[in-house]
């Protein structure tokens, strides 16, 4: 929110010299923090001399540091309205009528300005998802750690990825796409057998339909029925032999299922289609010593703790690289690592 104090420079000589005694002490009271006396003093302001703008602009930007949003609205409409070019107004206005909950009112005075942030939630507030997402991007681009930011444009994503699914299950409710969508909904319950329905449902219409064996194998994947899920990561790797997320997924499946060999070559082509991502590397390694290659399943370990510093894949790998060195004969590398491993789990 803007926090403007706005002198009043040649504007003085337009007013009577009681108006600028009050105009002087609400600055300074302003500049102060005491807003509610700063608050008094504008008021004074504007009647004494209804016709100076910048006693109108400075009562607003007072009532609304004060969070008096709605208070606030028709002091910086009246301040507009004596001095359209008013620096500073515009914003102040658009920031006040969204605050109160006029979105809507809010939208020409922020496009104006360019506020896109704001911009962005009034546009979500009434219904132009679109718009929203891409001022609330551009936002993010200039405030990439702000909660709020993050927080609408979430929700505007959201909103238009629901409208969007709503659309293609209505206008196409027997496409397999219209399927998968039900099948997602199912799945995100954990609603297994009405979800698996649905993607079957899909892949009868169209078999060559790409994401819907994965997203099937997933499904089996997240109830444990590790030969289903590996059948399914087949089949969709059949149609998109260069999917790194496919190959991942047949190469953790056929590890669950105890295919070490298949499995620990099925990850080194993942790491070939998408070289650093940690969950290859943690499971090949997983697969590599279980294949009695324990170079690799070393080298894919200290890449994982290189490429992730802290969270769970970073203490699994120094876990496993403890059992590791045990096994090779070296204890102080096997201890360093369980301080790792153990200072991680500390400081959670």
């Amino acid at each position: 929110m803007m926090a403007l104090v706005l002198s009043l420079g040649l504007a003085w000589q337009a007013v009577s010299p009681e108006a600028v005694v009050h105009a002087k002490a609400g600055l300074e009271a302003r500049q102060a923090g005491k807003l509610t006396k700063a608050i008094s003093e504008f008021k004074i302001v504007t009647e004494l001399a209804p016709s100076f703008a910048a006693g109108f602009v400075n009562l607003g930007a007072a009532l609304l540091e004060n969070r008096e949003y709605a208070a606030a609205v028709p002091a910086l409409q009246q301040a507009l309205a004596l001095d359209p070019s008013l620096a500073g107004a515009d914003q102040m206005l658009g920031y006040a009528l969204l605050s109160a909950g006029y979105a809507a009112e809010a939208i020409p005075h922020l496009e104006k300005v360019q506020a896109q942030g704001a911009l962005g939630i009034a546009q979500l507030k009434t219904g132009k998802l679109p718009e929203a997402i891409a001022n609330l991007n551009a936002a993010l681009s200039k405030q990439p750690n702000d909660p709020d930011l993050l927080y609408y444009l979430g929700r505007a994503s959201g909103l238009l990825s629901k409208e969007v699914f709503d659309t293609l299950e209505s206008a196409y409710p027997n496409s397999a796409r219209a399927h998968q969508s039900i099948a997602e909904n199912y799945a995100a319950l954990r609603r297994v057998p009405e979800a698996e329905t649905e993607y079957k449902t899909a892949l009868q219409i169209k078999p060559d339909t790409p994401g819907i064996h994965l997203a099937l194998g997933e499904l089996y994947g997240l109830a444990s029925e590790w030969p289903k899920a590996e059948d399914e990561f087949r089949a969709e790797a059949k149609l998109q032999p260069g999917d790194a997320e496919t190959a991942y997924r047949l190469g953790d499946a056929l590890l669950r299922n105890g295919k070490t060999k298949e499995a620990k070559t099925q990850l080194q082509r993942t790491d070939q289609l998408r070289p650093q991502m940690p969950e290859t590397l943690l499971s090949l390694g997983k697969a590599a010593i279980l294949d009695g290659d324990l170079a690799l399943a070393e080298k894919a370990w200290i890449q994982v703790v290189a490429i992730e510093k802290t969270g769970p894949l970073a203490e699994q790998a120094h876990f496993n690289l403890a059992g590791l060195y045990r096994k090779k004969g070296q204890p102080s590398e096997a201890e360093h690592e369980m301080e790792l491993f153990r200072a991680m789990q500390k400081s959670k």
